[in-house]
């Protein structure tokens, strides 16, 4: 007997009038046994070459032993962008057809970035997690709007919302790895400890995999698993233990021009590349390494040390995942991937950078002071990036970097590891692929479909190609022909082993300044031989080509603005960026940085706490990191204020203690003409001291904002948390208004005049 019970269940039972007249029946459970596991882990911002497997000198033995054991693929493309390739990576469609154009900190007021997944896309991790599959998340997210990404949400962007049984990670694009923004599942949290007790987020992403695989394992082992683990490394900033950098002291110092020859000699005996290879000239704006003086040098290889350092740090906790699966017997039956999700960054500049907000500031590198800090870089009172030199060496044999659609900026590494799927180990795979095809070669191998309708949406179609075949058969590769690329204006197609491609410089014509280059790949792998004015028919063909997919797949219109002007776009309603005063009463939740009051115009904060008096020492608002950042707090009773303009601090105290009972603490940071700013603190009305802040930073810290405690320090008067023990009632900020739309343009031509000196 089958009827459906008001519940909306099919019930197959029997139902009589008593239990005794009855006979009960269970729905069957998705338990789909004998389904491999997955893991995919992905590395943020690590080049073609930066792998051992894939020809460089850094250290990655876990990642070698699954090369080993699996597949290396050498034709695997991204779209030159986090956030873009997460969103193909966990829909199998392309960027812009599911509002992710550009990371998610952007919202264009378009529907090709919006920021957000649409729910016409189900995720990866719905579909497996439908199927019957644990779905876990650790690590970076950065797929859900970064102004939505508070305590107070929405939060139908969120990993639990888009598939996910746990998460454990940070939301932003990029996070301090010694002093993280940290999120458990909906909630903002601290970190479990400090970096003086050896902490690194790293290590703590990897140990709640674990965890979450671990409780699984133990109590439904009937169930496969899928985590996906994203790391911060080796984005920004490059942070390692010591013992991993002082393993890289000196490894570099023959420079960048010997290390990128040597890398590429490796990768043809590898057979990573062709034999026929050339390695494509340095890249405009990188000196040969004989003209660098000996300070830039020094700099330049520092930085190279910690970015090696957290790789080979980051490849340690890869080897302890592999290891856990080992000890409880899934190693075997685990569908293992690693993969980067664009090539190495052009944001450190020509010659790197100590904090990498300098390189979104405009700001350039004092070398000649930077090499007084060489010891700290690494550590956490760094924040850096690596130099455009060494960048290229990273995506050997490539021209450009992440963000430009050449090469270096979408063509990645990709490893594949199956002990029960792959027979073929060790190979090498050079069939075209991208990131759209990882979910469909996910699916197939698990024996899943994607759905035409995902909880009552009818869903767009999938745009990649299952690559499963090509795990026994080299010849085995997608079936479709062409692939179009787009990032912040660069552009590129590739088809049936030809690309067109272009690299835009902005506020430029697109249809008159760009210059339009031709290359075929499958007898140019590092595009060196430009055949535009060879092939000018097929030339003109694929642009033609170029802007009918770009059309087809909602890439349109086309948007070359600086990062300042798309960073803090979204101002739908009920969003935190969308007014000018912000009234917030503690105790409040972490505020993440694109929800904080943007203080590049200046600022006036309020504070009303009703103070203890004597030893009542703390934070009262705490913005960013010992790298950059702002806090206003109490220390020997007495009022500071320090504004860190990265390791550069304007630091005032109050000349006055500060009396028990209610107050109204007042800072006022008045913007002046370039750049510069007047500062002041206020203690019930009376002035208590000032000072001149010389440069106010428009992008201030990607660490946000705390209330009565500190995330991180801003200086060393104090560690975290500084929890200050009297009782603040409100904080409000106040941004002032611009005048009118003359001073917008002003501002957006000025933003737009240093984008352009950056390309």
């Amino acid at each position: 007997m089958s009827f459906k019970h008001p519940s909306g269940e099919q019930f197959e039972g029997k139902i009589g009038r008593t239990v005794y007249e009855s006979e009960p029946w269970w729905p069957t459970p998705k338990l789909p046994q004998g389904k491999p596991n997955v893991v995919l882990v992905v590395l943020d911002d690590t080049g073609y070459s930066h792998f051992g497997c894939y020809g460089s000198t850094i250290e990655t033995p876990n990642i070698d032993r699954l090369a080993q054991g699996g597949l290396r693929y050498t034709n695997f493309h991204t779209t030159a962008l986090c956030s873009p390739t997460r969103a193909c990576l966990l829909t199998g469609r392309n960027h812009h057809a599911v509002g992710m154009r550009g990371v998610s900190n952007m919202d264009t007021g378009f529907p090709n970035m919006r920021g957000y997944l649409p729910p016409s896309a189900a995720t990866l991790a719905d579909v497996l997690r439908d199927a019957g599959y644990g779905t876990y998340a650790a690590g970076k997210w950065h797929l859900t709007p970064m102004s939505e990404c508070t305590a107070a949400g929405p939060f139908h962007n969120w990993p639990l919302r888009r598939g996910f049984d746990r998460f454990y990670g940070f939301m932003q694009g990029e996070t301090d790895q010694f002093y993280p923004e940290l999120t458990s599942d909906n909630q903002h949290i601290e970190a479990p400890a400090l970096p003086e007790d050896g902490y690194h987020v790293s290590e703590d992403v990897v140990d709640k995999s674990i965890g979450f695989i671990r409780d699984q394992v133990s109590l439904v082992p009937e169930r496969p698993f899928f985590a996906y683990v994203a790391f911060g490394a080796t984005h920004s900033p490059h942070q390692a233990p010591e013992a991993y950098l002082a393993k890289y002291r000196g490894r570099f110092d023959e420079g960048w021009d010997v290390m990128r020859k040597r890398w590429f000699d490796e990768q043809k005996r590898l057979g990573i590349i062709p034999e026929n290879t050339a390695l494509a000239p340095l890249n405009p704006g990188v000196k040969p390494w004989s003209e660098l003086s000996d300070n830039e040098k020094k700099f330049a290889n520092r930085l190279q040390e910690a970015f090696a350092a957290q790789l080979d740090h980051t490849d340690a906790q890869i080897g302890r995942l592999m290891t856990f699966l080992e000890e409880i017997d899934q190693f075997d039956n685990t569908l293992f991937i690693v993969m980067s999700d664009n090539g190495a960054s052009q944001e450190g500049g020509p010659t790197g950078v100590f904090d990498e907000m300098k390189w979104f500031n405009g700001m350039m590198e004092d070398v000649d002071a930077a090499v007084a800090r060489l010891d700290d870089i690494g550590g956490p009172e760094s924040h850096s990036n690596i130099p455009w030199g060494w960048s290229q060496v990273g995506n050997t044999p490539l021209k450009w970097y992440k963000q430009n659609t050449h090469g270096g900026g979408v063509r990645d590494p990709l490893v594949i590891h199956w002990p029960n799927g792959i027979s073929a180990k060790g190979s090498i795979r050079s069939n075209f692929c991208h990131v759209i095809d990882i979910m469909p070669t996910i699916l197939e191998l698990t024996g899943t479909e994607a759905p035409e309708k995902f909880n009552g949406v009818e869903q767009m179609p999938v745009h990649g190609a299952s690559l499963a075949g090509s795990l026994h058969d080299e010849t085995g590769s997608p079936t479709r022909s062409v692939q179009f690329f787009e990032m912040l204006g660069h552009r590129g197609i590739w088809q049936d082993g030809w690309k067109a491609v272009t690299r835009h410089v902005t506020g430029t014509s697109w249809d008159t300044d760009d210059k339009w280059e031709l290359y075929h790949l499958d007898e140019d792998f590092s595009e060196t031989n430009d055949l535009a004015q060879v092939y000018p028919e097929r030339l003109e063909a694929m642009v033609a080509l170029w802007w009918e997919e770009a059309e087809k797949h909602g890439a349109l219109p086309l948007d070359d603005r600086p990062a300042a002007q798309t960073f803090r776009a979204a101002q739908r309603p009920g969003l935190p960026t969308s007014r000018d005063r912000y009234v917030y009463y503690p105790p409040v939740s972490h505020i993440v940085s694109d929800a904080c009051p943007s203080t590049a115009r200046g600022w006036t904060t309020d504070v009303v706490l009703v103070h203890p008096g004597q030893g009542a020492d703390g934070a009262l608002v705490n913005r960013g990191t010992i790298n950059s950042g702002f806090v206003l707090y109490i220390r020997n009773n007495r009022l500071h204020f320090d504004y860190n303009c990265f390791h550069e601090h304007t630091k005032i105290a109050a000349t006055d203690e500060l009396p028990p009972g209610e107050l109204l603490i007042r800072l006022e940071v008045e913007r002046l003409p370039e750049r510069r700013a007047a500062a002041k603190i206020l203690v019930n009305g009376e002035l208590q001291a000032e000072a001149e802040i010389p440069r106010l930073l428009g992008m201030l810290s990607s660490t946000g904002m705390d209330f009565g405690r500190a995330m991180a320090p801003i200086n060393k008067d104090y560690q975290p948390p500084f929890a200050y023990p009297g009782q603040i009632r409100r904080v409000v900020f106040q941004l002032p208004v611009r005048a009118n739309s003359k001073d917008k343009a002003e501002e957006a031509e000025r933003e737009a005049r240093a984008a352009m000196a950056r390309q």
